[in-house]
């Protein structure tokens, strides 16, 4: 049973994308083959008690008899009534398994009791036994009663044990199916606690008894009746079987509840790495469903969140975006030196009239494809769309060493990817330096994240003037005497303009090329 190797803890029991045929399947034999393995076992402590660890009197012909016939008519009884018993009740509680319903509450408890069902069956069977066969001792040789009521009863201890971590290691994928869907896992039957005290108890308390048990059978014997080497012997067998069957419920208890642990744990690493859609299959009902459960939540709400976080930086920017997260956003604002990279479409009018709208649309949306990923290559932030134009800022709200020269690179290779790319559409590109006014404006129900400033009007106004110069490109000769020297280079001044809006003038530059 190697734990975390597959959706369910052990590659024995499949994947949660196999077949509901092949699963079931699946299941029916491992049920079968880890059940009998365990009477068998069972058996086999029986055998070892009687016959060489628990003093007792020499059989007699009748108990040899006795056993000769009544062991095999009770194994066959046992095995016709044990399948049918067990198969009709599992059914009965796992028949929506079986098709595609949705299990109600109600089913959904009874699939997750089956496991304890079928230890029910086990114990019945083997207390049955127990009693049957300390009857036939009382009958047939009263001196040999108490030992095989003892026996017996240690093997119905460890067997019971057994069947029941067997049964539900092999019905998990039933109950990932029964737990699927609910956000909250209510702890059902024995929890984490009472279970490890349960099994440690069956496991290896009811050995020990036996161990003890054997000594006080031991000093009620006579003088003589027991040697030294049988008493070894005795004390040698019956502390192997402590050991092995101790060590072998301590085991599968301690697999049923790493397994879940080790779930979550190999998909916090797969989260660690980014692999945001990761989850685990929910099969257990205690304590450990709940924390499968609460990671399918917690991962749930991480993605939620990114997506949230990934539209928000495609409205407002990564940069802003950022800083909301961090908790750094208030109404209010910061003077800084910016440039403004200002984009605008030459006949917008005229192209909406004259071609259709979701052509239109596929163009605009080609056009601003090209802006954005030039002005994100150079550390600039698209501060907003407006309709057919788009504002960019180099500078804010992430402080941008030679803002000025980026924003000049970023229009220089603009304008040349839109006239290679999309030549259905020409623009017109202005580039101003200065201060301006970075920060949230509007309302604290309502704002937006903006700059407010000379700059911003004047490459507005550039851009108006760029639509009639070759190359669509006009620029504010202080971005090229800001700019580094390795810039300024591919830029020329050209000539002197009054601005829209302002009494003084305004030296422009367009590029060497």
């Amino acid at each position: 049973m190697s734990a975390s190797t597959s959706g369910y803890g052990s590659v024995l029991l499949g994947t949660p994308g196999q077949s509901r045929r092949r699963l079931r399947v699946r299941v029916q034999v491992l049920l079968t083959v880890l059940l009998i393995s365990t009477n068998v076992i069972g058996a086999g402590i029986v055998f070892v008690l009687s016959a060489v660890v628990i003093p007792s009197p020499a059989a007699n012909r009748g108990t040899v008899l006795s056993l000769a016939i009544g062991v095999p008519v009770y194994v066959g009884v046992a095995v016709v009534v044990g399948a049918a018993w067990g198969t009709a009740g599992a059914l009965r509680s796992l028949r929506w398994a079986t098709r595609e319903d949705e299990p109600t509450e109600e089913q959904r408890v009874e699939a997750l009791g089956v496991p304890w069902f079928l230890t029910k069956v086990q114990a019945t069977l083997w207390a049955c036994a127990t009693v049957l066969f300390t009857a036939l001792a009382v009958v047939v040789q009263p001196e040999r009663a108490l030992t095989t009521a003892f026996t017996v009863g240690i093997a119905s201890a460890v067997v019971t044990t057994i069947a029941y971590l067997f049964s539900e290691f092999a019905l998990r994928p039933i109950a990932a199916r029964a737990l699927s869907g609910e956000e909250r896992i209510k702890v059902r039957r024995v929890g984490v606690r009472r279970r490890m005290l349960l099994f440690w108890g069956l496991g290896t308390g009811a050995p020990v008894v036996g161990l003890v048990s054997v000594a006080i059978f031991t000093l009620t014997l006579r003088e003589g009746e027991v040697t030294l080497d049988r008493l070894a012997v005795v004390i040698l067998a019956l502390g192997s079987v402590v050991l092995v069957f101790g060590a072998l419920v301590t085991w599968l208890n301690a697999r049923a509840v790493v397994a879940p642990i080790l779930s979550v744990r190999n998909a916090m690493e797969r989260v660690e790495d980014g692999l945001l859609d990761t989850e685990v299959e929910v099969y257990d009902g205690t304590e450990l469903g709940q924390l499968q459960a609460g990671f399918n939540q917690m991962v749930s709400g991480l993605r939620d969140r990114e997506h949230l976080r990934d539209l928000f930086g495609r409205h407002v920017g990564r940069d802003v975006a950022e800083a909301a997260s961090r908790g750094e956003v208030e109404l209010g604002g910061e003077t800084r030196e910016v440039s403004v990279l200002f984009v605008d479409v030459v006949g917008s009018t005229t192209l909406a009239t004259e071609r259709d709208p979701v052509e239109v649309v596929e163009l605009l949306n080609r056009f601003f494809a090209v802006v954005v990923e030039e002005v994100d290559r150079r550390g600039g932030f698209v501060n907003k769309f407006i309709g057919d134009a788009a504002l960019a800022v180099f500078g804010a709200p992430v402080e941008l060493d030679d803002h000025a020269g980026q924003a000049l690179a970023a229009g220089r290779a603009m304008a040349a990817r839109l006239a290679d790319e999309v030549p259905d559409l020409a623009a017109g590109i202005g580039v101003a330096t200065g201060e301006a006014v970075a920060g949230n404006v509007g309302d604290e129900s309502r704002f937006e994240y903006t700059v407010i400033g000379d700059a911003v009007n004047a490459a507005a106004r550039l851009t108006e003037l760029a639509k009639d110069v070759d190359g669509n490109l006009l620029v504010a000769m202080t971005s090229v005497e800001r700019a580094s020297q390795d810039e300024a280079r591919h830029w020329r001044e050209q000539d002197t303009v009054t601005l829209r809006g302002r009494s003084t003038e305004t030296t422009c530059a367009v590029p060497v090329e």
